[in-house]
Parts: C-alpha cells; structure tokens; sequence
C-alpha cells in the first residue's frame, strides 16, 4: 500500500487523509519480497541450498555406517563432521575473497566443482576401505559446501530490499531443509537399508556419491549459461543518507556481527551433536529399530525441520526476527532436557521436534549479523559461515559422553541453545 508518512500521523492515500506541505516527509512502499528480474537467478542459487542440505545429512548416515562397517566409536565416528564442519574453518575466508574478486556466479562455480570433486573422491576412499581417505573426500567435498554457502546467503540478500532479506533467506533455506530431507532417505535406503547386498560393504556408499558427482557437475554446467542481472548490494547504505556521511566503524567494531559470527558457533555445534547421534539414540531408545528406520525418522525430523521454515518465514512478517529466534532457542533447552531422560516415546518424538525449532536459526543468525554492514557485507558473510565450524568440534565431544549414554549427551547441547537465546534477545541489536 502506498502510504503518506507525516511528522505527527500516517493517513493512507485515498482514504482522505492528507497532510500539510510543511509536515510531509516521504512516500513509501511495501517492500516486494523480490523483483521480476532476479528470479530465475533466485530459483538457481535457492537451489544450492538444497544441494547442500543433502551433503550436510549424508555425512550424519555416514556416521553411523563408518561404525558399523569400519569399526570406529561414536567419538570417532564424530570425526565425520570434524571434517565436514572443520571445512568451513578453512574455506570460510578464501571463498569471501574470491567471491569479492570474482563475483557470486564465479563463486559458485568454485564451489560446485568442489562439491563434485570430492564426491568424485569416495571411488577411491571406498577401494582403500580407508576411514581417513573418506574424512579427507568430505573435506574437500565440504569446501565446496562452505564456497556455496559463503557466496548464497548473500547473494540471496542482494536479490531485493535489504528490508526483505529475512524472507529470502528464510525462504531460500526451506530448500535447504528439503534437501535435508533427501539426505537421509538417500543414505537410508541405498546404505542402510536391511537385506541390501552392500549393507556391511562400501560399494554403495561408492556408487552414490559417483552419482551426486555427475547430478553436480550437471549443474555446474548448466549454471555457466545464467545470465545474472547487475546486483547492488542491499546492505549498502545510500550515499545520499545521513549516515553515509558518519564516519565508518571497522568491521569487528559490529557487535552485532561478532555476536553473530559466536552464536553461530554454537548453533552449527548444537546442530552437528545433535544429528550425528540421531540414529544412534533411534536405535538404542526404541528397541527393536534398525539403523534404516533410524534415517527414515531422521528425514522425518528434516520435514519438521522444512515445515519450520516455511511456517516461520510467514511468521516473520508479524513477528520481528530475533524474537522467534529467542523463543525457538528457549523450546530446544526444554526439549534437550526431555530428550536426555530417556523417556521412550515423549522423548523421542522431542528428538524430531528439535528440527522444527531448530529451522530458522542459521538464517536467522546470518541475516541477523548481515544487517547494515555495508561494504562489510561478504567479508561478515565469510567469518560467520567460518563458525560453523562448531560443528566440528561439538559432535566428538558429545560422543566421548554418548560412549557411555547417547541420552546424556543430550544435556550439551542446552548450552548452545542459551548463547542463541541471549543473542535473539539482546546481542543482535545494531550499534551505530
């Protein structure tokens, strides 16, 4: 709706409001959600959400496979998203520079031959039978994760009003819990599933990722022949404002970036434990189960995860971002707390509820700490996608408890959950 903002009133035009020549200051619009030129662009790069989502949640199917085909513990099986995770560490600030350099469709161009590449790589892990030749396929497979995720999330941003971002990528990350989705059903049945001729081999575990490496390189392809429109980036403050002519803060004099880029830390830590030992806690809570019924309750816990995002984006538009975000974080702590009592069926159903108020999180967080760093903006996208690498670090953790009790190692994550609650309450917030 168009709208005339007067200093002492807001009147819509048409209903007879009006307001004097001295008291008028602007006329508004509704922001659009995106323009009619960036959308096939955006269905492209939404798509490299899903991608992902996929890669993220295989490696959780790996996990449990590694332990029971090669013979590793629950901690050592943590190794999996040390290395997935301990990626983005690496990557997080080379793929902001290239992509500063180079522009978002060469950077996502990097990190899909990336993500083929070491795709490609499990041909010759699974020959070698070799869990450290696998950890270092998934490294090199989850720097090109960490390249696409870098370079998406503010491209997304770019693709409309800074004041719709949220949406965006809240939207764009639903896909992202489609393809967690498909991740588990895809390990489930061709790894885990009973009775298969693999079942206690690596030939599927080799097969399938020959198949994602060419689904990749298929994609890849196809990419270098979308046209991206000219992008001005949404964070950048208009030269004609007042504060473009304030004196500019450095990057981490942000608080609200920092915050972000700690808090998500802890949220990709929460997010690693807590998928890692999923099938495992499935396994050992419901007797009777199977590893495959375990990732088929997995995917379910993704569709509860999906439903988040898509419900919450609509949220959003009634509910300010970091509020969610705060209420979110304060169901996960009660139902970590459920989950780690092992109370059979109520706990296990609070297990696949995680997801749902796990959703919005990692969007949310990001957008949160993208917001007004101007010039800063891909260089901030870079240090936040840099901690997710609390997911490397958090799932060997839990895993030296859940050698003793999977259940217990539930209580860890609840301090993940508190860091996410005081940043949705306070520490988002941005200083000028």
């Amino acid at each position: 709706m168009l709208e005339v903002i007067c200093l002492n009133d807001t009147r819509s035009v048409g209903s007879g409001g009006s307001c004097s020549s001295t008291k008028f200051l602007s006329m508004t619009f509704k922001p659009s959600f995106t323009e009619k030129k960036y959308i096939v662009t955006l269905i492209f790069v939404t798509s490299l959400f899903m991608l992902w989502g996929i890669a993220i949640t295989m490696g959780d199917v790996l996990n449990k496979h590694f332990q029971n085909v090669l013979n590793v513990s629950k901690s050592e099986s943590g190794l999996v998203q040390f290395s997935i995770f301990g990626a983005y560490a690496v990557m997080g600030i080379p793929a902001g520079l290239f992509m500063k350099r180079f522009g978002y469709k060469n950077g996502v161009l990097l990190g899909l031959f990336l993500y083929a590449t070491g795709a490609f790589l499990f041909i010759p892990a699974a020959n070698a039978e070799s869990f450290s030749f696998f950890r270092g396929a998934l490294f090199i497979l989850a720097c090109g994760l960490a390249t696409l995720e870098t370079v998406a999330h503010p491209f997304v941003a770019s693709l409309g009003d800074q004041r719709t971002s949220d949406q965006r990528i809240n939207f764009a990350q639903s896909f992202n819990g489609l393809g967690a989705v498909i991740g588990p059903l895809l390990g489930g049945f061709f790894i885990l599933r009973a009775g298969q001729d693999y079942t206690h081999e690596l030939d599927s575990v080799k097969f399938l990722y020959m198949a994602i490496g060419a689904v990749i390189t298929i994609i890849a392809v196809s990419f270098v022949m979308v046209k991206v429109p000219t992008l001005s980036d949404p964070h950048d403050a208009d030269d004609h404002s007042a504060t473009a002519a304030a004196p500019k803060k450095k990057l981490f004099q942000h608080r609200h970036f920092v915050w972000a880029a700690i808090t998500q830390f802890f949220n990709v830590a929460a997010q690693g434990g807590t998928w890692a030992y999923f099938i495992n806690y499935s396994v050992e809570i419901n007797p009777g189960m199977t590893d495959e019924r375990g990732a088929y309750f997995f995917s379910l816990s993704m569709v509860m995860m999906m439903a988040g995002r898509f419900l919450s984006t609509f949220l959003m538009r009634f509910i300010a971002p970091n509020k969610l975000l705060s209420v979110y974080a304060a169901a996960n702590i009660i139902l970590c707390i459920i989950i780690a009592q092992s109370w059979g069926t109520v706990s296990f159903v609070s297990l696949i509820m995680l997801n749902f108020f796990f959703s919005i999180m990692f969007p949310t967080i990001f957008s949160l700490g993208l917001k007004d760093m101007g010039k800063y903006t891909q260089q901030a996208s870079s240090y936040i996608v840099m901690g997710v690498v609390g997911g490397a670090l958090f799932p060997p953790i839990m895993g030296i408890v859940a050698n003793k009790s999977v259940a217990a190692a539930y209580y860890l994550p609840i301090i993940c959950y508190s860091v996410i609650f005081i940043y949705g309450y306070t520490l988002y917030k941005v200083k000028k």
